[in-house]
C-alpha cells in the first residue's frame, strides 16, 4: 500500500504555488509553509520557512509578538492554494483558548505569544499560515 506525500512550495520572487505528489511506502508527510507579517512598528515573529509534520502528528506553529504601546488583537489566517487567506482564529482577550476546526490557540500575555495547535494533522491542513496582530491603540484613534 502506498503512502501519498503532499507537498506545497511557495516561492516569495514569483508569488507562485505549486503541488508535487509524491509516493512512498512510509509515512505520510504534511508541508506547511510560513510567512510572517507586522504592521504599524509593531511585529509578530512566527516559525519560517517549511514546517515538515507526519500526518496524525500534533502540529505547533510558533508566533511570537511585540508592541508598543497596547494589548494587541492577535489573529491565524490560513491560505489555501489558489484561494484567498481566510480568518481562522483571533484573540481578543489575553489566556484565553480559542478554537476553530480542530486548531487552537492561546493568546499569553506574558510570553506575548500566541502559538497555533492543531492534534491531527491532515493533507487538507498543508497551506501557508499567517500570524497576525492588530494594535488596539489604533481601534481609539479610528474614532477621531
Amino acid at each position: 500500500m502506498e503512502t501519498r506525500f503532499v507537498r506545497l512550495v511557495y516561492s516569495r520572487e514569483q508569488g507562485l504555488f505549486s503541488f508535487a505528489s509524491m509516493h512512498s511506502a512510509t509515512h505520510s508527510v504534511l508541508l506547511i509553509i510560513l510567512i510572517f507579517r507586522g504592521t504599524n512598528g509593531d511585529s509578530v515573529n512566527q516559525t519560517e520557512g517549511p514546517v515538515t509534520v507526519s500526518e496524525g502528528a500534533l502540529m505547533t506553529l510558533n508566533c511570537t509578538y511585540q508592541v508598543t504601546y497596547s494589548d494587541p488583537y492577535l489573529f491565524w489566517y490560513i491560505q489555501h492554494l489558489n484561494k484567498a487567506p481566510q480568518l481562522l482564529l483571533k484573540s481578543l482577550t489575553a489566556d484565553k483558548k480559542v478554537e476553530h476546526e480542530g486548531f487552537q490557540a492561546t493568546l499569553v500575555k506574558r510570553d506575548s505569544s500566541f502559538h497555533l495547535q492543531k492534534r491531527a494533522v491532515q493533507a487538507s491542513d498543508s497551506a501557508v499560515y499567517y500570524c497576525a496582530l492588530r494594535d488596539t491603540v489604533m481601534e481609539g484613534c479610528r474614532g477621531s
